[in-house]
């Protein structure tokens, strides 16, 4: 048993400390811990059931940072085992776990964050997968970005199993998610939305229930569709004026306070111009995505045509080599069509 859930067996009862309320349970004040700040996470945490956690990439290592700090404990399993070793030398609430089955069949809420269809449906069908260790009325969340008829074909499993299933991927990236800061977008039943709510606050900021199951995929896929377009005019603006001798700093700085604002400029714009392309969220996620959006737009007789241009961009910016690098890197497929690089 993880030592801050031992510091709640100590307890006595101080009806007036710090205003809490009468028969409140604290443990006597420790010198390192002059407020009881320590004590109180620690209670918390004995006090809520354990949430099972699968993916611990670069988003889901920090969303379960945020859920410890929240005060949830937590039983973990990832396909490689360095995050797993990281945040167990972390301390805190948290446990390893075997496999996917070895995770459902210790909790009654299930969260995974995987990097794609395949990825999920390996998770939750395959051997040793979630459904074979599902507890009756147990809620599994699926916050990675999927394909929206998954979405629903894993809820209907889920279902069939007893269990109850949300979709909810996210946006913000990785600056979001180790701020907590993360728009949650949310498909499934109202009443499960409600209950997972609470989790939701501790990772995200913007936390929005927009339909039945597959919901939320398919207004990731608009949100995705979004910020890509949005890459590109950022980067088209930056190549044009670059080469046209103005200072590309100038111009963000210019852009940045007008009508043309925007949080992939925001955040992603002073790396742009450094040619920073550290992955927060990859070229490679981003194809993907795209291709999830072009064919629900398929599915749905929507024409995406915009959408189709930016994709092929990204898809010249994986051709080059630079698939792993972060989505902003689509500014170099341009710079290369231009024979130009900012800032020369």
């Amino acid at each position: 048993m993880p030592c801050a859930l031992l510091m709640v067996t100590n307890v006595r009862v101080d009806r007036d400390r710090r205003g809490l309320g009468q028969g409140a349970c604290h443990a006597p004040l420790r010198r390192g811990d002059p407020d009881g700040t320590d004590y109180e996470r620690a209670q918390t945490v004995a006090e809520r059931a354990p949430i099972g956690f699968i993916g611990l990439g670069i988003m889901g290592k920090p969303m379960v940072r945020n859920l410890l700090k929240a005060g949830y404990p937590l039983v973990v399993h990832n396909r490689s085992r360095g995050a797993v070793d990281e945040l167990l030398g972390e301390g805190g609430a948290i446990e390893a776990a075997d496999g996917a089955r070895a995770v459902a069949e210790r909790v009654d809420t299930l969260i995974t964050m995987l990097p794609d269809s395949p990825d999920v449906r390996a998770v939750v069908f395959g051997p040793g997968g979630v459904l074979e260790g599902l507890r009756p009325g147990a809620l599994l969340i699926d916050m990675s970005t999927i394909a929206p008829a998954t979405a629903v074909e894993v809820a209907e499993a889920v279902a069939a199993k007893g269990g109850r299933a949300l979709d909810a991927p996210v946006s913000g990236g990785d600056k979001g998610a180790i701020a907590g800061t993360l728009s949650i977008m949310v498909g499934g039943a109202e009443d499960d939305f409600a209950r997972a709510r609470p989790i939701f606050e501790a990772m995200g900021k913007t936390i929005v229930h927009v339909g039945a199951a597959g919901a939320g995929q398919t207004v990731k896929a608009c949100n995705q569709v979004a910020v890509a377009i949005g890459y590109a005019a950022v980067g088209e603006a930056l190549v044009l004026g670059s080469k046209a001798g103005v200072a590309p700093e100038k111009i963000l700085q210019v852009l940045g306070g007008g009508l043309a604002a925007s949080r992939v400029m925001e955040l992603r714009g002073p790396g742009m111009l450094a040619h920073d392309f550290a992955p927060g969220f990859r070229v490679n996620l981003h194809r993907k995505d795209l291709g999830i959006a072009l064919a629900t737009g398929k599915e749905h007789g929507v024409p995406l045509p915009t959408t189709a241009t930016v994709a092929q961009l990204f898809e010249s910016v994986a051709a080059a080599g630079h698939g792993d690098l972060d989505h902003s890197a689509l500014l170099t497929s341009i710079e290369a069509m231009a024979l130009h690089r900012i800032g020369d």
